[in-house]
């Protein structure tokens, strides 16, 4: 008699590709590490603090939803070409989806802002779904004002409100995404939730780290690379990291009075670390001058 197999294999896989765009400190990232129970995307309330895209991935069933957390929203017709990467990455994340959520923050509507935005989104020919973030934040009523006043845009296919950071609504929206679901076999396997390994996730605590404590211009000049990575014997883990910069003079900003500054910058990137891999880190810093011209 032949063994049963795992329910799983007796289905067939579906999958969706859903990408999560909107302003700064919208709650994409929020949003990204909720449904996949880990921190994978970081946060903080800087700009353009995603800068790579990020996929997360879930598994529900028979069905594996891959998420784009991509750059904000501003760069879709952004024509900096400092800022170049960051649009291709915004509009890969857009291309490569079947359904967008657009997230906007509820507590700062912007209706022209919206429908400038949708505009543009014309061009991408996906399902659009307005996603009201932070409705904890909020009077219920002001979102139903909201939603009743863009209710008429074509391009929006339908509404959800959610606290990415409580959970809330955040089931009720994935079990709406299934539905869009499609045959396909799976891109990832069973236990992965991230297309990023652990020295990216480590090096993005140390450039979140970076963001909050260094200013202006300064933060998004440095480059975050891994020196060394290392399992130790007794279970912790030793991290060397570069943090390479392009101008001399940004050497002494970092490191503050008496490196007070980047004693800072290692201690919170070695507790959000420790966090999320949930094992001792022994983080150790660098600062590297790149001569490259």
């Amino acid at each position: 008699m032949w063994p049963l197999l795992p329910w799983k294999k007796l289905m067939y896989q579906k999958i969706l590709k859903v990408a999560l765009i909107g302003k700064t400190n919208a709650g994409k990232s929020t949003l990204i590490n909720s449904f996949v129970g880990k921190t994978i995307s970081i946060i903080n309330k800087k700009i353009n603090t995603t800068q790579s895209l990020i996929k997360g991935i879930l598994n529900i069933q028979n069905v594996q939803i891959i998420f784009y957390d991509t750059p904000g929203i501003y760069y879709l017709k952004n024509k900096n070409i400092i800022e170049k990467k960051l649009k291709i990455n915004l509009w890969q994340g857009i291309n490569e989806s079947d359904i967008i959520l657009y997230l906007i923050d509820s507590k700062k509507i912007n209706f022209d802002e919206i429908e400038k935005y949708l505009i543009n989104l014309v061009e991408s020919n996906k399902k659009i779904i307005l996603i009201f973030n932070k409705t904890d934040l909020i009077n219920n009523n002001e979102v139903l004002k909201a939603i009743n006043k863009l209710k008429n845009n074509d391009l929006i296919d339908s509404f959800f409100n959610i606290s990415a950071k409580y959970n809330f609504g955040t089931a009720k929206l994935l079990k709406y995404l299934k539905n869009f679901s499609k045959k396909s076999k799976w891109m990832y396997s069973d236990n992965e939730i991230t297309n990023r390994d652990e020295i990216f996730i480590t090096n993005e605590c140390t450039r979140n780290s970076i963001l909050t404590y260094l200013h202006k211009e300064i933060p998004y000049s440095i480059v975050v690379s891994n020196k060394g990575y290392k399992l130790l014997k007794n279970g912790d883990l030793k991290i060397k990291q570069n943090l390479i910069i392009k101008n001399s003079r940004y050497k002494k900003m970092i490191l503050g009075k008496s490196g007070e500054k980047i004693k800072k910058i290692r201690e919170s990137s070695q507790k959000q670390i420790n966090k999320i891999l949930n094992r001792k880190i022994h983080l150790y810093l660098e600062i590297i001058k790149d001569y490259a011209k």
